[in-house]
């Protein structure tokens, strides 16, 4: 008889060929009941539905917590509807606008529209649901792989079918997808739709944001079609007009307003910074002071698809999910940490001696992660191809419900990011800003919450600040305070968490551990 990790990797082998055929899900029919059993007990799969499965990483499954399934809810909700639904179905035209958009967070009911919905709710982990809504009429949408295969109203589509109050609700997507839109395709669907109502809303928003060559063609194409438009702007509020220039991502575009929106709030919540350093060496005391507190509270702070690699090594009876190299790890980790914030405090101290400023800081926090990271390529931990630089594929955050950006998406918003920091005046804004829009694109497949702070303190240490440790003891507090900027935009709570933090800690260092 075969032992049992060979039998679990035949059950890797039949799950890895259902994936290789594009099964995003898996139907309880797909596999024996054998199979089926022995995937779930050892954690590769999760039962979502009654006979719904969905791939799943072990020992992160559905019932014990939220990340494999917010990690994989795209997947699923794309394989359900596809196997359901054929491809007769799409995302509402405004959930489609604000994914078109740059969104990264899923709302927790999503609403698909199908000719054979039901008009049902379907009971989705972690209080989340579909609505499966009857539609009348569907639009031109298509399966986004960024998406995970979510079929999304085309951007056109979507401006054209979403109500007055998009515009209210959602300033920003509404700002950034007409900023986007091509007037060409909306006239299309404006005219063979008799719009024209929607028309002159379209018209009047794209006005207000300085698109007037576009709002004029659009009334004047409709008049000559004998419709009568009347212009006026959706917005409930004054919005800024879209910037010139060469046209950007929506995440690039996200990143600037979310910046510009979030700001006053950031510097509301902070108490005036004190004079910027002029001292370096002094300065530099007072950091190296606060290390041993901050290196283990950090490093404190910081768990899949079936690969060939992995079949492998279970049928090998090399699997081991808890890892047996731990404390080799942790001892790199650590490594790691010590040189990487000797290279933090040189840039303080080249930014002090630079009388202001913090430029540089490309290329400072790139030697960051690869000082953060060489111990564990020495010592064979890591291969040296992951000191390359920002990531080539996707990652997730555990417990969250925004997924970071798309690989691509990295590359065009660090650079950005980069230029934001630089030029914000005020010390609290880039450090509280820079530190959650870091965390918030995830550029790097690891390491990225450490470097995330140790940006945030060169940022505050450089602008009359003390260096602040989050305490370990309120990483639940400090998550939720992330998760609450990321999936609802909401800064309050992060830029009152650290403000608060850094005012305690202004004339009494958090202890060492230990004492």
């Amino acid at each position: 008889m075969p032992p049992p990790n060979e039998k679990l990797a035949d059950s890797l082998s039949l799950l890895a060929s259902l994936q290789g055929q594009g099964y995003r899900v898996v139907r309880g029919a797909q596999l024996t009941r054998t199979h089926r059993e022995r995937l779930v007990r050892a954690g590769f799969l999760d039962e979502v539905l009654k006979g719904w499965y969905l791939p799943a990483r072990p020992g992160e499954q559905v019932a014990g917590g939220t990340a494999a399934w917010f990690a994989g809810m795209r997947d699923f909700v794309a394989g359900y509807c596809d196997d359901r639904f054929g491809s007769a179905w799409h995302l509402s035209p405004e959930q489609s606008l604000l994914l078109r958009s740059g969104e990264r967070s899923l709302p927790r009911q999503l609403q698909i529209w199908s000719s054979d919905g039901n008009n049902q709710r379907v009971s989705l982990p972690h209080e989340c649901s579909l609505f499966l809504y009857r539609a009348p009429k569907l639009w031109p949408s298509q399966a986004e792989s960024a998406e995970q295969g979510l079929r999304v109203v085309g951007l056109a589509a979507a401006l054209v079918a979403v109500g007055p109050g998009f515009f209210s609700q959602q300033p920003m997507a509404a700002r950034i997808a007409l900023g986007m839109v091509d007037e060409t395709e909306l006239l299309q669907l404006l005219l063979d739709g008799s719009h024209s109502v929607i028309a002159g809303r379209l018209a009047g928003a794209l006005r207000v944001l300085g698109r007037d060559e576009g709002a004029t063609a659009i009334v004047e194409t409709m008049r000559s079609a004998d419709y009568t438009v009347q212009e006026a702007s959706p917005f409930d509020v004054p919005v800024s007009p879209l910037p010139g220039g060469r046209a950007e991502s929506p995440y690039v575009q996200r990143l600037r307003l979310t910046w510009a929106q979030m700001r006053d709030a950031v510097v509301r919540a902070f108490p005036e910074p004190g004079a910027a350093p002029t001292h370096a060496a002094q300065t530099l005391d007072d950091v190296e002071a606060r290390y041993v507190a901050d290196a283990y509270h950090s490093l404190s702070i910081e768990g899949y698809r079936a690969t060939p690699e992995l079949i492998e090594r279970v049928r090998a009876g090399d699997w081991n999910p808890d890892g047996t190299d731990r404390e080799p790890r942790d001892a790199m980790a650590a490594k790691g940490y010590f040189e990487a914030h000797k290279l933090v405090k040189a840039f303080i101290g080249q930014s002090i001696d630079a009388q202001g400023g913090v430029s540089g800081l490309r290329d400072a926090l790139g030697a960051w992660y690869r000082a953060l990271f060489s111990p564990s390529v020495v010592a064979g931990l890591l291969k040296p191809s992951d000191l390359a630089g920002w990531r080539n594929d996707q990652v997730y955050i555990r417990g969250a419900m925004h997924v970071p950006l798309a690989k691509e998406a990295v590359r065009d918003c660090m650079p950005v990011l980069f230029d934001l920091i630089e030029r914000e005046p005020h010390p609290a804004a880039r450090a509280v800003l820079g530190h959650f829009l870091f965390v918030y694109i995830h550029p790097y497949m690891d390491g990225n919450g450490r470097l995330a702070r140790f940006l945030m303190n060169a940022m505050l240490v450089t602008g009359g600040y003390v260096w602040t440790v989050i305490p370990v003891e309120q990483r639940d507090a400090y998550m939720r305070a992330l998760e609450r900027a990321s999936s609802f935009q909401d800064i309050v709570p992060l830029a009152e968490f650290v403000a608060g933090l850094t005012r305690g800690q202004t004339g009494a260092p958090l202890a060492r551990p230990g004492g």
